[in-house]
């Protein structure tokens, strides 16, 4: 075996092979030099972006700033908060190894599950929101996403993984009311379910407006269900652990069924077929819900969410690839003045708070805390690997963002603004589009009637005006790039239909993630109701399954429903409460690391989640005040309910883009339903906030309290920490081959739960001879 006196091994049993590798490894002067090269390339790229101003700025400087930060701080930010703050045990079993039960609890190869993970957290917001964001211009957005994720998101996201694996895969509300009582505790569950049903519907209707009208991206999507449950059965039964295998072949697959799905456009049936409205994609995707929250997450949610991975990542880093290639000029000014006086079409609202509320998951998720509490934990092998997935799957998103936000910035800015004002100030026609763009006062020549409807013609769409949204100018700009990358002005139109059903998958894997761990939520939560409810804590109980997934499904459902008929178009109205609501999920989850943290006294590394929460009240509070009290229409769901019920009673039978009675009824019902839950999420984040720093006062006082950390059992199986494993690792996982191949690759050959434990529980470290 290797010999080196910095590398340990742990054994949990004197007659098996170690279950864990210790490296010490020092850091060799090359690699020393290499992340010095590293930090200098990155700090040059932000001097460029930040500093050029009087000439053009070129977009390959958005990529070497963002990767260069990103490795500088997974190698030494991440590092610091792993060894001061999680600091990971792999001779201690996972509840994946625990509780392993083929269905809820799983050992998932490290590589699959950073799949899933990430396909699961990546949704709507890196793309859409950075888009929108743009408006404000291009500094603010860039430094928020990418210092936002490295300081805050990607903390956040691990540290509640670390926070749910020492506590059997609880959810995050559960663990609010373990670790600050009964009022946060109640506040925490209702406020936590109450949001999370918020975004899956927003989420649910950005895929349904990305797929309506579009057999082909209906079909494409819908193929990637047998594709997943293949690769599950494959995994499973066929290959066991030959992952490698399985993802050459999802892929292969993947991209047939979407160039399948040109072919299908092409057909009279499936024109006729699937040609799908709004209303009837909508009860697709919530029968699809459903399925993907009671099926064994083996079977369809985990290999359909690591195979779109592979699509996401891959668009993107080809994406990376043409704008270093092309090197794209910004079109967008460093700082708009939309930002200042907050009257941009996209959106309305200042940069502060605004900016942040917009950009969402890209920089900072509360929704990314239920998935580290919810499907994640109970499939991890080890806690060493928490790492990689929960904080190295935020860069990859806060990456994803960044490669929104260039498309957006890189386009003719006349074009950008077409695209994202409401049909309400472009009138929907070329000419009236360009006369209301002309009179933005944009930094730009002005554009012709005839230059707008030949950008729709170059994208194979009859108009792009008013295609609000964020997702239509992602496409639109990923079309610029990748032609001149591949294929020329000829394969403009692939392109952009191409990004279309890409941002249609990549959300879609949130929806169904989504669905499961809001079921995980509310089993919690009802058996902490005692009697007969305390079923509900087990969550592999089928019955308490189906009740949970069928009550989950109908509330998100029927916000969905509502968004898609809603007068003013359900994604303008839903983004914003989208966007604060999942901001204060995020204070929710950090405050809930803030007092284990204070519990367990690592008062010196306190600041860690501290900073940032103090900063995400700031943002959402803020923000919520304004959506609530402010007497703007445009900006206050409250204000805009007034204008409407004021129209009403004075007998006007049309306001805007509600053109009917009816219509102008269902804005004052939508209008009124959104301040309401404004308000609960607000007081509900405050409650828990309040109850939180009440315990870390007590726990200072006392000199620390006990948290809801379970107690430790060793672990009997070995992984890899990384996604590729180390020399000693390979050597490690060859003697686990010998002799119990199941222990490393999780497949047919039974749980863990069923093989039988013996030797030293407290673990025997030894150096590798």
């Amino acid at each position: 075996m290797l010999q080196t006196r910095h590398i340990d091994v742990v054994r949990t049993s004197p007659d098996r092979p170690p279950v864990a590798v210790v490296d010490r490894t020092p850091m060799t002067f090359r690699k020393k030099l290499l992340f010095a090269a590293i930090a200098l390339a990155a700090a040059v790229g932000w001097a460029i972006i930040a500093f050029a101003r009087g000439e053009e700025v070129n977009a390959r400087w958005f990529v070497v700033a963002a990767i260069g930060t990103y490795i500088v701080g997974y190698r030494f930010y991440a590092r610091l908060v792993e060894y001061k703050v999680v600091r990971p045990r792999d001779d201690r079993a996972t509840p994946a190894e625990l509780y392993d039960n083929g269905k809820d609890y799983e050992p998932t190869d490290r590589r699959v599950l950073f799949g899933h993970h990430f396909a699961a957290i990546a949704g709507a917001g890196p793309l859409v929101g950075p888009v929108m964001a743009a408006q404000m211009g291009y500094l603010p957005g860039t430094i928020w996403i990418i210092i936002g994720a490295v300081l805050a998101g990607a903390v956040q996201d691990y540290l509640v993984l670390w926070l749910s694996v020492r506590r059997r895969g609880r959810s995050l509300g559960q663990m609010v009311r373990d670790e600050t009582g009964t009022v946060g505790g109640v506040a925490g569950l209702v406020g936590v379910f109450a949001i999370m049903i918020i975004i899956i519907a927003v989420l649910g209707l950005i895929v349904v407006n990305a797929l309506a009208e579009s057999p082909w991206g209906v079909f494409s999507i819908a193929m990637t269900i047998p594709i997943a449950i293949f690769m599950g059965l494959y995994l499973r039964y066929i290959r066991p652990g030959k992952v490698s295998e399985v993802s050459a072949i999802g892929v292969a697959l993947l991209l047939l069924a979407i160039v399948a799905g040109g072919w299908v456009n092409e057909t009279a049936w499936g024109q006729e077929y699937l040609t799908l409205s709004k209303v009837t994609l909508a009860w697709c995707l919530i029968i699809y819900g459903f399925a993907a929250s009671v099926l064994p997450v083996w079977l369809l949610l985990a290999p359909r969410d690591y195979l779109s991975t592979y699509m996401k990542v891959g668009t993107i880093a080809l994406l990376a690839v043409g704008i270093l290639w092309v090197g794209p000029t910004v079109q967008a000014p460093a700082v708009s003045h939309f930002a200042l006086d907050g009257t941009g079409p996209a959106f309305a609202g200042s940069l502060f708070p605004f900016l942040f509320i917009t950009i969402a998951c890209g920089a900072l998720s509360g929704f990314h805390s239920l998935i580290a509490s919810g499907t994640t934990p109970k499939l991890l092998e080890k806690e060493g690997q928490a790492r990689i997935i929960g904080y190295g799957g935020m860069l990859t998103e806060s990456f994803v963002a960044i490669m929104a936000l260039v498309t957006a910035v890189v386009i003719d800015q006349n074009l950008y603004f077409t695209m994202n004002a409401p049909a309400t100030l472009t009138g929907g026609t070329p000419e009236t589009a360009a006369e209301y763009v002309n009179g933005l006062g944009l930094a730009t020549s002005a554009v012709t009637p005839e230059q707008i409807s030949g950008a729709a013609a170059s994208v194979g769409e009859e108009s792009i005006i008013s295609r609000t949204g964020g997702a239509p100018t992602l496409a639109f700009g990923m079309s610029e790039v990748l032609s001149k990358l591949l294929g020329g002005d000829s394969l403009k139109a692939f392109w952009y239909h191409f990004a279309i059903m890409f941002e249609a998958l990549f959300i879609l894997t949130t929806v169904d993630a989504g669905t499961r761990t809001a079921r995980f939520m509310l089993t919690d939560t009802l058996g902490n109701l005692g009697g007969g409810f305390k079923k509900f804590r087990d969550p592999s109980w089928r019955v308490g399954a189906w009740v949970a997934s069928a009550v989950v499904v109908a509330a998100w459902g029927a916000i969905l429903l509502m968004g898609v008929t809603d007068p003013l178009g359900g994604i303008n109205t839903l983004f914003p409460l989208f966007g604060i609501a999942n901001q204060l999920l995020a204070a929710i989850a950090l405050t809930l690391i803030f007092v284990v943290v204070m519990k367990k006294k690592l008062y010196k590394w306190a600041w860690i989640p501290g900073v940032p929460l103090a900063w995400d009240l700031t943002v959402t509070m803020t923000a919520s005040y304004q959506k609530i009290f402010s007497a703007d229409p445009a900006l206050s769901y409250w204000a805009q309910n007034r204008r409407f019920v004021a129209a009403r009673e004075a007998g006007e039978t049309s306001l805007g883009t509600a053109t009917t009675p009816e219509a102008m009824d269902a804005v004052i019902r939508n209008t009124y339903i959104q301040t309401t839950l404004s308000v609960l999420f607000a007081v509900l984040v405050l409650t828990v906030f309040v109850a939180g720093m009440v315990v870390v006062v007590r726990s200072v006082r006392a000199g620390g309290l006990p948290t809801s950390e379970e107690g430790e059992e060793p672990s009997h199986r070995f992984a890899p920490r990384g996604l590729i494993a180390t020399p000693a690792e390979k050597e490690i996982e060859a003697q686990w081959l010998a002799v119990d191949p199941d222990a490393v690759f999780h497949g047919a050959k039974g749980h863990a739960h069923d093989r039988t434990r013996s030797g030293d529980d407290d673990g025997v470290r030894e150096p590798v001879r």
